[in-house]
């Protein structure tokens, strides 16, 4: 019922999760990601593989073996897909044998695309393609280039209903969480919310405390003029805010 796609910066160090689906609020169930590991859980979703998965992960067990525990402890395993990737760089998937055609996953260094019920193997394919030529782009313009392709290609078999983006800096929090929990168009949908996220919220979530700080940053200036420039250039290049955020009215 989903494809998706699980990867890890080698620059910048950030975990990214994105997948699209023909499912309701997909988001809310297949990513699990902590500040050094990822999770994707689907087809006739288990949640505890990635409820489980993932602190045991982020405390250094392996991929593999995380992922063989749960083969040999779900009697459902062979109807469940996942893939994952653990705090050394390690990636594993598991498609079961009885997950509905066309199912599957690919895995290369740093990453991993999965996906069931889908057009054709070529979603897959293309999906980790398209991540693996895109070197030049930002990790989430890489991972929504990357879903846009699989989709291209066919995509989830059923249509089109839900996506969703994750994205962790060494955090247990996310710096961009992204849903599209019902629309005729997910994947678009997260472009623009990418777009209205950039104006603002990007720019907080440098600014957000850490294990390492636990007051963050309290000085607003350099915010603040980032924002300022930001402003500037979108003004000058003629981009238009894709907000439908509304000021406040009084009477």
């Amino acid at each position: 019922m989903t494809y998706s796609i699980v990867a890890r910066d080698p620059v910048s160090g950030e975990i990214g999760i994105a997948v699209a689906s023909r499912f309701f609020a997909v988001g809310s169930l297949v990513p699990h990601i902590n500040h050094n590991s990822a999770i994707a859980t689907q087809a006739f979703v288990n949640p505890m593989w990635g409820i489980e998965g993932s602190p045991r992960l982020a405390t250094g067990e392996s991929a593999t073996g995380v992922m063989a525990d749960f083969i040999d402890r779900d009697a459902g395993q062979a109807i469940r897909q996942a893939h994952m990737i653990d705090a050394h760089g390690h990636s594993v998937a598991h498609t079961g044998k009885d997950c509905i055609d066309w199912a599957g996953h690919k895995i290369a260094d740093g990453v991993s695309v999965a996906g069931n019920m889908l057009a054709g193997s070529a979603v897959v394919d293309d999906t980790l393609s398209c991540y693996l030529d895109n070197t030049g782009l930002s990790f989430i313009e890489r991972l929504l280039a990357a879903m846009d392709a699989g989709e291209a290609a066919g995509g989830d078999k059923r249509g089109r209903q839900a996506a969703a983006l994750r994205i962790h800096s060494g955090q247990d929090y996310p710096i961009i969480d992204l849903r599209a929990d019902d629309h005729a168009d997910p994947l678009a949908e997260l472009r623009r919310l990418n777009s209205v996220a950039q104006e603002r919220a990007a720019h907080f979530a440098k600014t957000f405390a850490t294990d390492e700080n636990f007051s963050g940053t309290t000085d607003r200036t350099e915010l603040d003029r980032a924002i300022i420039e930001r402003e500037a250039r979108w003004a000058r290049d003629g981009i238009v805010s894709q907000s439908f955020a509304t000021p406040l009215t009084t009477t």
